[in-house]
């Protein structure tokens, strides 16, 4: 076996791992022909034989690697290793070091190889349980393939939202139609306004739609949908409804529902009582009998239940005249019957155990009671408390057709998203339901339904078959164009995601007739994975040219062209939007290739003055790397951890953790003075980045920690962060040194999730404890923005310059006062 360096054809100890490699299949039929096993090849065997219980205690790569590519997979086995067992020890790997020195590119030139291998001991040359890089020979100098397979950027993907050509339009056609729809249309139109915003990235917006449409929604199944959609959305923010709590105001949308009350009761009013008599005779009970034991029940009573009732026990059946029927072959027990007996007398069943709700409610399904099923249908939904109880019922409910039991079951399911989906009895009962179960389930709320599960599994797993399944489910519950053109584009992605290229090919299709021009970019990419690029850039180019061209558009085109026109793609992308990260990011390793790094870092810089994007700090931290600027780089890495703590870089294969760990060996530790200092530097300058970075190590020493939260979150909202922002507030409440502290953070959480006025109260709770700078300019930026009354100015005046008058350090009120500035006019 051999790869593109490698001649594997030599003999191989025959316990060795390469001679495992030798009985694979590919490789023996691309060695039966002369040729080479390729990189790809190669390090796709290795990857799966090391999973091999064998080498469970370890092994050693003989011969391996040999090429640049192979190098970079091994570093990173090496580094993922190393997260799992910090006390791995690395043993000689010669080529592996020879290849993978310095960690200027990762990769040196090829003309380095024999310098290095000499000048280099590789014992010493990647410590990885001390965490230490080597530095570059100096007779060496980096090439623009090493580069190039240290820095990647990734292809746009293609996203499932809903990106119409002309927003403007859309949005405002939305709002007329809102002015003058039905009640029951409302929510739809404000899910669709929701798809909009998810496509334009404005997640405030987003979630006044989805509050909209549980607000204005006209059915049950509507709210459940919609209020469980709102908890999805604003998971870890549990401590929201405590502190509403506090301030005697419950999050509705957090909370169950009771489910029965909200339906309204529609049944007919009983059948007319009747007296039948037979000459003077007069028939007022009737003897039903279930096997030997007798039921008494007064007829008319029963009679009055249903019309198959009445038809029996007073129409011209034999059974009209009889005293004693026999119920034996009808599934209803004595203990059912009785209490049938008594539901037609008193119009209720108390203290009836569930099991034997559920016999009636077959029962009275069977025999068209429709009081006595909806009596049973009420009370079986008050029982439904957790899931095994909801995945039981449902059954029951669809089968006998039972609305207010199955929107319980619903409720459950949808309260205990995304984890519900774990469960694969929760994910059958989706899954497979038709027309009919799903009208059951969810009335005429079943599209919104299987948008909000679609979205939660493609969150958990794009690729996995229950994504599949449930936006099929969403093709089927689509009742419009708008809504059929954004479930075919979504399953299309989905499609394109497993790689089941004719089936996206023909859903991109179809949403492309319907008007979504966006999907011609997956049938672009379609046509460039099958080998059509000439076709894919006609493509967009007809796009461009029929329409009022988008920024997308030209980034889309840009990968389907080389050399100049690549590049004039990708600036006229920037130019009408420039919020869009790939041109940045490609233009910046096109750069670093041509070893202009001030120029790459220059570009990525660019992007990173306006939109804090985690894929340009990774890529200005792979950068600063390769060009050995290991202090730039640590901020970078720190800056990424403080958005995002669990990140993993390099296509999601290392911790940013672990990579930090690494780097920080380079660069001098800071002692506390040295920290306040730089902290100081950094907000006088307003560089928000480094001050995020010297906050994020200050939190390491476990001084202050609360203070140091509060002054992150800060940071992180004048950088537009505001899910980070909400956690460093968080976290500031969990490490308040004291009482009046943690009511000021508090102050600043509910008002910065729209709920000024009890963000007001803590701010004055805070000063009757202590007057500080905080909270007088919490209360006085809540009332200015609270108060519609202009004559209020004064008393903002007068609170901030009592805050000015509390002690606090100068770096803080600098934060503050142009931070929160407060116009009045």
């Amino acid at each position: 076996m051999a790869s593109s360096s490698v001649n594997l054809e030599e003999k191989i100890p025959s316990e060795s791992l390469m001679n495992e490699l030798l009985s694979d299949p590919h490789c023996l039929a691309i060695i039966s022909q002369g040729e080479l096993v390729s990189d790809d090849l190669v390090v796709g065997i290795i990857d799966e034989a090391m999973k091999k219980p064998s080498c469970k205690k370890g092994f050693i790569l003989d011969g391996f690697p040999k090429t640049v590519a192979q190098a970079q997979k091994a570093i990173i086995w090496v580094l993922v290793a190393f997260e799992k067992r910090p006390n791995l020890a690395i043993v000689e790997i010669w080529d592996l070091f020879n290849l993978l020195c310095p960690m200027r590119a990762f990769l040196p030139s090829d003309s380095c190889k024999e310098t290095q291998l000499n000048a280099i001991n590789p014992q010493s040359w990647l410590q990885v349980e001390r965490g230490k890089f080597s530095k570059l020979s100096s007779s060496c100098t980096t090439t623009s393939s090493s580069i190039e397979s240290f820095i990647k950027v990734p292809e746009p993907p293609i996203v499932p939202f809903f990106k119409p050509v002309d927003y403007v339009e859309v949005l405002a056609q939305i709002h007329e139609e809102l002015e003058s729809c039905s009640l029951q249309e409302r929510s739809n139109l404000y899910l669709l306004q929701f798809q909009i915003f998810r496509g334009l990235g404005e997640t405030k917006l987003m979630r006044r739609s989805l509050r909209s449409a549980w607000q204005k929604a006209g059915t049950v199944h509507e709210r459940l949908v919609f209020g469980a959609w709102l908890k999805y959305e604003k998971q870890g923010e549990e401590l929201i409804v405590d502190l509403l709590a506090t301030c005697n105001k419950c999050a509705q949308e957090f909370g169950p529902m009771d489910v029965a009350s909200q339906f309204p009761v529609e049944v007919d009013g009983a059948l007319q009582e009747t007296v039948v008599t037979d000459g003077e005779k007069s028939l007022k009970n009737v003897n039903f009998w279930i096997g030997d034991e007798k039921i008494v029940c007064r007829r008319q009573k029963i009679a009055s239940l249903s019309a198959p009732f009445h038809a029996m026990l007073n129409g011209y059946f034999n059974e009209s005249l009889c005293e004693d029927i026999d119920l034996s072959e009808n599934n209803i027990s004595p203990l059912g019957l009785r209490t049938i007996s008594v539901f037609s007398v008193t119009g209720c069943l108390s203290d009836v155990p569930p099991d034997l709700l559920l016999e009636i409610l077959v029962f009275a399904n069977k025999f068209c009671c429709e009081r006595l099923k909806d009596a049973c249908d009420r009370k079986l939904a008050s029982s439904v408390c957790t899931k095994d109880d909801a995945v039981e019922l449902m059954e029951y409910a669809i089968e006998e057709n039972s609305p207010v039991l199955a929107a319980s079951c619903l409720q459950v399911f949808l309260h205990e998203l995304p984890d519900c989906l774990n469960d694969e009895r929760v994910v059958e009962i989706f899954s497979h339901a038709d027309r009919q179960q799903r009208l059951i389930m969810a009335g005429q709320a079943s599209f919104s339904l299987y948008c909000l599960l679609s979205e939660v599994a493609m969150n958990l797993d794009p690729r996995s078959d229950k994504t599949v399944c449930f936006l099929e489910q969403l093709i089927e519950s689509a009742e419009t164009d708008r809504q059929r053109l954004l479930a075919f584009h979504q399953l299309g992605c989905v499609r394109l995601l497993r790689k089941e290229y004719d089936e996206a090919e023909s859903l991109f299709e179809r949403a492309v007739g319907l008007g979504h021009v966006y999907s011609i970019a997956g049938l672009a990419r379609l046509g460039y994975i099958k080998g059509h690029k000439l076709w894919s850039y006609e493509k967009l180019s007809s796009v461009i040219s029929s329409v009022n061209p988008l920024g997308w558009m030209y980034q889309e085109r840009s990968l389907y062209c080389e050399g100049d026109k690549k590049w004039e793609d990708l600036e006229k992308a920037t130019e009408l939007d420039p919020t869009l990260t790939y041109p940045y990011m490609y233009r910046a390793a096109s750069l670093m290739m041509k070893q202009n790094v001030q120029a790459a870092l220059g570009e990525i810089n660019r992007v990173l003055g306006f939109k804090l994007a985690l894929e340009c700090l990774e890529l200005r931290f792979c950068l600063y790397l390769a060009n050995e600027d290991y202090k730039a780089a640590l901020r970078d890495v720190q800056v990424i951890l403080t958005l995002s703590p669990d990140y993993r870089m390099f296509e999601g294969r290392v911790a940013a953790s672990q990579l930090r760990t690494l780097v920080r060996e380079h660069v001098d530790n800071w002692t506390t003075a040295d920290c306040w200092m730089q902290l100081y530097d950094r907000w006088s300058s307003v560089d928000d980045i480094g001050s995020l970075s010297v906050i994020y190590q200050m939190l390491e020493s476990g001084e202050a920690k609360g203070v140091l939260y509060f002054r992150q979150s800060l940071l992180l909202l004048r950088l537009n962060c505001p899910d980070a922002a909400m956690r460093s507030l968080e976290l500031a409440c969990q490490h308040a040194s004291n009482e009046h502290e943690c009511l000021v953070y508090e102050g600043w959480i509910l008002y910065d999730t729209g709920h000024c006025e009890e963000g007001l109260r803590k701010a004055e709770e805070s000063i009757r404890t202590k007057r500080s700078f905080e909270a007088f300019f919490l209360k006085a930026y809540a009332l200015a923005d609270s108060s519609m009354d202009f004559s209020c100015s004064s008393t903002v005046i007068s609170l901030l310059e009592n805050a000015l008058k509390c002690p606090s350090d100068n770096l803080r009120k600098g934060q503050f006062l142009p931070g929160r500035t407060i116009v009045f006019s």
